[in-house]
């Protein structure tokens, strides 16, 4: 048994790691922000703490008598968010920043850090057909402005720890995270949820039309929850030592996704662009040559099956909030 801080446990992928980790019989600290009323996963048997840990004190008291760090801790949000919140998004290397400071007093032995495919150098991602972005196009440097900035530099700080103080640090990015208990609406919400909350709306409500952001050319991969917390696991106690893609290598366009939503629905809908919309770049997708060498693994959940699984997800929150409205709901069963 370890004994584990997970910084950033009220959210999505903090959320289903500190389910995991508790399952596994280790003991868990799981810390973030928001009130505990607000975290999108409580798990029995672990201790919650309510920190800011942009506060360097708030840092040393997470990390206190305990032995590894996954810091999943940010202040972030789909495409619609850190398009119109780079401060608010750059403020986040306090809190890696800190942690590693506590880190290194305190004694931690291994200490993960969950990085983003969009450190990624920009101009390697004009092309829809983007054939998938090596660990090594992140140099020459040119992130994406504001969160990307943050993520590559706290990537270095990682490093730096490591090199200067041997601290044991172990860093993924990550290529699109989607799956249950997480945001699909707010405008934190990244591209699978905000479809299948729109779909869904459209057969609730009968609504006719749905706004897709940008022209729907625009390609990503999409990564289930599941594997993304069991890549995490692995790349944290491997030797992998420098920054690793995790993500899938399976590359949809923004059409297609709609197309597979709409399909799992049973229900089509007209489609609007919005070209002055926060897109992103125009391909991403990442190259597993890496992982697959070293871990033997990558990411293999079908993006069709994840989707029906989040799809559903996402139908009973919806339903079960705005049924309270019942005289509101056309009725369009599914």
């Amino acid at each position: 048994m370890k004994k584990i801080v997970v910084a950033g446990a009220g959210g999505f992928i903090g959320g289903h790691l500190t389910k995991a980790l508790k399952s596994m019989g280790h003991q868990v600290r799981a810390v973030d922000i928001k009130p505990l009323n607000r975290w999108y996963q409580v798990t029995p048997g672990v201790e919650n703490l309510v920190l800011d840990l942009k506060i360097k004190d708030h840092c040393y008291q997470a990390l206190n008598g305990y032995e590894e760090v996954f810091n999943l801790a940010a202040d972030m949000g789909g495409m619609g968010f850190i398009e119109t919140h780079k401060a608010d998004c750059m403020l986040s290397v306090l809190i890696n920043t800190h942690l590693l400071m506590a880190a290194r007093d305190l004694g931690i032995q291994r200490f993960f850090y969950a990085s983003s495919a969009c450190v990624y150098n920009g101009e390697k991602q004009t092309d829809p057909n983007n054939p998938g972005l090596k660990e090594a196009d992140a140099y020459p440097a040119l992130a994406e402005d504001g969160y990307g900035w943050e993520k590559l530099f706290s990537e270095r700080m990682c490093r730096h720890f490591h090199e200067d103080f041997g601290l044991v640090t172990r860093v993924a990015r990550f290529h699109n995270v989607y799956g249950p208990f997480g945001t699909y609406d707010g405008g934190r919400e990244k591209a699978p949820a905000a479809i299948c909350r729109k779909v869904i709306d459209g057969k609730l409500y009968g609504k006719k039309e749905i706004v897709i952001w940008g022209d729907g050319h625009q390609t990503r991969s999409f990564m289930y929850i599941d594997d993304c917390i069991k890549g995490i696991q692995a790349i944290m106690y491997s030797n992998i030592e420098e920054p690793i893609n995790l993500g899938s290598a399976e590359m949809v366009s923004i059409n297609q996704l709609v197309d597979y939503v709409e399909e799992i629905a049973n229900f089509k809908l007209e489609r609007k662009y919005d070209l002055k919309a926060p897109k992103g770049v125009r391909g991403r997708n990442s190259d597993n040559t890496l992982i697959k060498k070293y871990l033997d693994w990558e990411p293999s959940i079908p993006l069709k099956e994840g989707l029906k699984k989040t799809f559903d997800w996402i139908k009973e929150q919806i339903i079960e909030n705005k049924g309270k409205d019942s005289h509101k709901v056309v009725f369009n069963e599914f």
